[in-house]
C-alpha cells in the first residue's frame, strides 16, 4: 500500500477517516450508527422512503432506538452513491439471497459494486460484509470494481472482507459485543481493518489469513447450525414414531458435558436457510457434491410439509385455526424466507377458517411473499373459539399472554406447541402436540 497505509492509519487513529456503509438493513444500519459515534459516516440505501424514515430516527426493523440515532451524530443518510467520492473506506452490507432454484442470487451485490465503483476514489478500501461463498469477493466483486472504476486493484484501491454476525433483535449479541473477523487483500489492509473495527467493537478482532478463509468461516457458521437443527428434526421424527417426547430426550442428553443442545424447528430467515446453498453451489463448481450439507438442507426444507401433514392428520375435522407467529424467528418482525408463513399458507389453500396473529407484524396488513399473501389480525379480533391453536413462533409477547390464547381452544381441540414452549401446570380440556 505504500504511503497509503500510514495515511489511512493516521486518519483512523485521529478519527478523521471518512466512512460509507452501503445497505441499511439489519446489518448496515446498526453498523453505520456505531461508526457514526466516532467517524464521519455516510449511510447509503437506494430506497428514498427508507432514507426519509431514517432521517426521522425510524428503523423499520425496530433494532435501533431513537437514542442510538441521536448518539450517532456523525452519521448522515442518503440514497445517492455520489456521496462515496469522499469515502476512504466503503463497507458493503447487502443481502445475498438465493433464487427459486436455490442458486445464489448476486444481482443486488453486483449492481451495488458497479454503482459504487463509479465513485471509488484512489487509495480507498472496499470491505464486503455480505455472506458469500469462498472466493466470491475476488472472483465476482473485485473485477466489477476494476472495470467500472477504471482503477487498478492493489495499486489504486484495495479490498477486504469482514463477515457480519448480526442476530436480528438480539439485545445481548449486538455488533459491539461479539468477536469480529477481518481480512484483507494485503496484510496491511487487514491490519487497518482490525484498527478500524476495534474502535467500535469491545470483543476480540480476529484477523483471518486471507479473504477466502474469512468467507469460508462465515458460511460454515450457519451451515453448522443448519446441520445440527436438521439432526434434531430427524430425531423428532424418529421420537414420534417411538412415542416418546423429543424435548425430554434432548434435555436428558444435554446433561452430558459435550452434548450440543439444539432443538427441532422450521429453519428460515436470511442466513441459516440460505448460506448452506452458497457453500453447496461453490463446492459443486469445483467438482464435489456435498453429502451432509445437502441432506441437512433437504430435510429442513421438508419440515414444512411434515408439520402440515402431521397437524392435518390430528385435526381432520377441524375448521377453525389460530396461528400464533408468522415471522422467521422469535422476537423480530423479519418475514424473509419465513417457513412459518409458508406453513400457514398450506392451510389457507385448504379453504378453512384461518386467523393469524403476530405482535411484531402490522395489524390487518397484507404481507406479500414469493407466491402468496398473508393477512394478520389484531388481538381484539381474536374472539372466537378455535379447534386448534398453532404456536409457531414463541415470541415473548405471545408467551406473556398465553393464557388468553389457551382459553380460545375448544374442548377436545388441540394446542400445537411446535417448539415446546408452553408450560401447562393445570388440567386442560384440549390435546397437545409438539415437534
Amino acid at each position: 500500500m505504500g504511503d497509503c497505509y500510514q495515511i489511512i492509519k493516521k486518519k483512523i487513529l485521529n478519527s478523521k477517516i471518512n466512512l460509507a456503509v452501503v445497505g441499511l438493513g439489519y446489518v448496515g444500519l446498526p453498523l453505520a450508527l456505531l461508526f457514526g459515534k466516532k467517524f464521519k459516516t455516510i449511510g447509503i440505501d437506494t430506497s428514498l422512503s427508507k432514507i426519509k424514515r431514517l432521517r426521522r430516527f425510524i428503523d423499520d426493523a425496530e433494532q435501533c432506538s431513537k437514542k442510538e440515532f441521536q448518539i450517532a451524530r456523525k452519521t448522515k443518510f442518503t440514497n445517492s452513491y455520489k456521496s462515496l467520492y469522499k469515502a476512504d473506506i466503503i463497507i458493503v452490507c447487502l443481502p445475498t439471497p438465493i433464487d427459486q432454484k436455490k442458486i445464489p442470487d448476486l444481482k443486488i451485490l453486483k449492481n451495488a459494486s458497479k454503482q459504487l465503483a463509479k465513485y471509488l476514489k484512489k487509495d480507498s478500501i472496499v470491505v464486503y460484509e455480505s455472506t458469500v461463498y469462498p472466493g466470491l469477493t475476488d472472483e465476482v466483486c473485485r473485477p466489477i470494481l476494476e472495470k467500472y472504476s477504471k482503477l487498478k486493484w492493489k495499486k489504486d484501491f484495495f479490498i477486504g472482507y469482514s463477515p457480519e454476525r448480526v442476530n436480528p433483535n438480539d439485545k445481548v449479541h449486538t455488533i459491539e459485543n461479539i468477536s469480529k473477523i477481518v481480512s484483507g487483500d494485503t496484510n496491511q489492509v487487514a491490519t487497518l481493518l482490525k484498527i478500524l473495527y476495534s474502535k467500535i467493537i469491545k470483543k476480540k478482532i480476529f484477523v483471518a489469513t486471507s479473504i477466502k478463509v474469512a468467507e469460508a468461516a462465515k458460511v460454515i457458521e450457519n451451515t453448522q447450525r443448519d446441520i445440527n437443527i436438521a439432526l434434531m428434526n430427524e430425531l423428532s421424527i424418529i421420537c414420534h414414531k417411538l412415542n416418546i417426547n423429543t424435548k425430554e430426550v434432548i434435555d436428558a442428553a444435554s446433561t452430558k458435558w459435550n452434548f450440543l443442545k439444539f432443538y427441532p424447528g422450521l429453519v428460515g430467515g436470511h442466513c441459516i436457510g440460505v448460506d448452506p446453498y452458497y457453500l453447496t453451489f461453490k463446492s459443486k463448481k469445483i467438482g464435489y457434491s456435498p453429502k451432509i450439507i445437502s441432506s441437512g438442507r433437504k430435510l429442513n426444507d421438508h419440515m414444512v410439509d411434515y408439520l402440515y401433514k402431521k397437524i392435518m392428520s390430528l385435526s381432520k375435522d377441524f375448521r377453525n385455526f389460530l396461528f400464533l407467529g408468522a415471522t422467521f424467528k422469535e422476537n423480530c418482525n423479519d418475514v424473509r424466507n419465513s417457513q412459518n408463513a409458508k406453513l400457514i399458507h398450506r392451510f389457507i389453500k385448504k379453504n378453512i377458517n384461518i386467523s393469524v396473529y403476530d405482535p411484531y407484524l402490522v395489524k390487518k396488513r397484507i404481507y406479500k411473499f414469493d407466491n402468496f399473501t398473508l393477512k394478520t389480525r389484531d388481538i381484539s379480533e381474536i374472539n372466537d373459539k378455535y379447534d386448534a391453536v398453532i404456536l409457531l413462533v414463541p415470541h415473548k409477547k405471545i408467551l406473556n399472554k398465553i393464557d388468553f390464547f389457551l382459553k380460545k381452544i375448544k374442548p377436545n381441540g388441540y394446542l400445537f406447541d411446535i417448539k415446546s414452549r408452553v408450560k401447562l401446570n393445570k388440567k386442560h380440556l384440549f390435546n397437545t402436540w409438539a415437534l
